[in-house]
């Protein structure tokens, strides 16, 4: 078994079976660039407050910056076969091996704890700021459907019923609503997660707390390729610093959310594309078949993207419940926080490529859509404003169109088939010719002024936070 970070207090060796129940390697191997920037600005840290000479803090550094550009191009591999416990342990094992003894200078005023929050703060921040990329990609491929599809007007559903005819892009920005606002989101949680050092385990360290004040630049050296880079700022309260996992339970929300959004948009274009209502049709790229059925086309993207969110709301759950009845401060049950958040963010990022690419093909089938479109039940509530504006009041306006859409229905005749007295034996204001004019999409659209449409033939401007 690799060397651990502690043991002195010890006189019998781990049983293999506790070694093997408690290692974290396995997943937490994903902390390990952030850890190593942690490093470097813990060796910054020792060097300023004296703990380090200047040879020693040359020493480490070139140490660390030689696994991190190891780790960058992939010459570092982890699987199960890693000995050490935690990702932690195997940069301080990794660096001893290349640098010798003045590696043990490092772990100084430090903890696991502390260690561990750094570098999981670090990674929901860079990791956020990421999947916006992957949302407003998403959001080009709406609007690009928009503007394709900018003058055809859809049949719109409430409880799954014909309610009014909306505009396609309405309903695509719908969504682009929906994307931007998981934007913000994450960039608000983005922004309220501070990085901090000088916790120790959780009483603080020995170093004044001016020294744990860094800039970004002072610390990362030969380090490159970062999309960003995030100040170290002060622990106020070095208790909580080493116990909050509230920015997990956050961002894990906030995926969530995202997660919901993304299966709702699933479950929609699972129904159109279905025989029965057969308004779009999806790439054959984005489709599967039956090992069976020879006829068959299945959504199966998205269907596991439905099926994904529930994965999301289990990550949410798991971790919340973890920490519920967790005493002050750290407990090694703050271990399980880390599988829940990195497979969160790794489903979110795969359904946003994969809905993008989805999205980028998707075709609508105009001709099925008009015939939906001839249902007059769509109009009802244009009837409804035609009394109205008549002088009649909303509720019995209401009414009266009620009777006239279940006459329709019961003896099998359309509204615009009826012959004007008939029409005016629900209402003496009806003229026929002018409520024919009404059973038309465009009529229908047009009339609702409420509604400030963005300009779909403009440029998209997606604003991504500064995470």
């Amino acid at each position: 078994m690799a060397k651990k970070l502690w043991g002195g207090r010890f006189s019998k060796k781990t049983n293999p079976l506790v070694e093997e129940f408690t290692k974290s390697i396995q997943y937490d191997y994903k902390l390990a660039k952030y850890d190593l920037l942690g490093s470097l600005a813990h060796v910054e840290i020792l060097s300023k407050s004296g703990y380090l000479n200047a040879d020693e803090t040359k020493t480490l550094k070139g140490g660390l910056d030689l696994l991190y550009a190891r780790l960058e191009s992939g010459k570092i591999k982890f699987d199960t076969r890693n000995k050490e416990e935690d990702i932690h342990t195997y940069i301080q094992n990794e660096l001893y091996r290349e640098v010798g003894d003045v590696s043990l200078k490092l772990h100084t005023a430090r903890s696991r704890n502390d260690q561990v929050v750094f570098a999981a703060k670090w990674y929901v921040k860079m990791a956020a700021l990421e999947l916006t990329g992957d949302i407003s990609k998403l959001i080009t491929a709406f609007y690009s459907l928009a503007r394709k599809y900018k003058d055809v007007i859809i049949p719109g559903f409430t409880h799954l019923q014909h309610a009014q005819p909306v505009c396609l892009t309405d309903y695509l920005f719908a969504y682009i609503n929906m994307l931007e606002r998981d934007i913000k989101r994450l960039d608000y949680i983005s922004k309220n997660i501070k990085i901090t050092l000088g916790a120790g385990a959780l009483a603080g360290t020995p170093i004044s707390a001016q020294e744990y004040q860094i800039k970004a630049e002072e610390f990362l050296g030969e380090v490159k390729g970062l999309k960003a880079a995030f100040n170290i700022e002060t622990t106020t309260n070095s208790l909580d610093a080493v116990s909050d996992r509230d920015f997990v339970i956050e961002i894990i929300s906030a995926l969530s959310i995202v997660a919901m959004h993304l299966s709702r948009l699933s479950e929609d274009l699972i129904i159109w594309s279905t025989k029965e209502f057969d308004f779009i049709e999806i790439d054959d790229s984005f489709c599967t078949g039956s090992s069976l059925m020879p006829q068959k086309k299945n959504p199966d993207v998205l269907e596991l993207i439905r099926g994904y969110s529930g994965r999301l709301y289990g990550n949410l759950m798991s971790v919340l419940t973890m920490m519920k009845g967790l005493p002050l401060t750290y407990n090694r049950d703050m271990q399980l926080d880390k599988e829940p958040l990195f497979n969160s963010f790794e489903i979110v990022s795969k359904e946003l490529k994969v809905l993008t690419g989805l999205i980028a093909t998707l075709k609508f089938n105009e001709g099925k859509i008009d015939e939906h479109l001839k249902d007059e039940s769509l109009y009802a509530t244009d009837l409804v404003y035609y009394l109205v504006d008549r002088g009649i009041a909303f509720k019995e306006a209401h009414t009266i169109i009620g009777k006239l859409i279940k006459y329709s229905i019961d003896n099998g005749i359309e509204i615009k088939a009826m012959p004007e007295d008939k029409l005016k034996y629900f209402s003496d204001k009806f003229v026929k010719k002018e409520i024919v004019k009404l059973f038309d999409p465009k009529v229908s659209v047009e009339s609702k002024k409420s509604i400030k449409r963005p300009n779909v033939l403009g440029s998209l401007n997606v604003t991504l936070g500064k995470m």
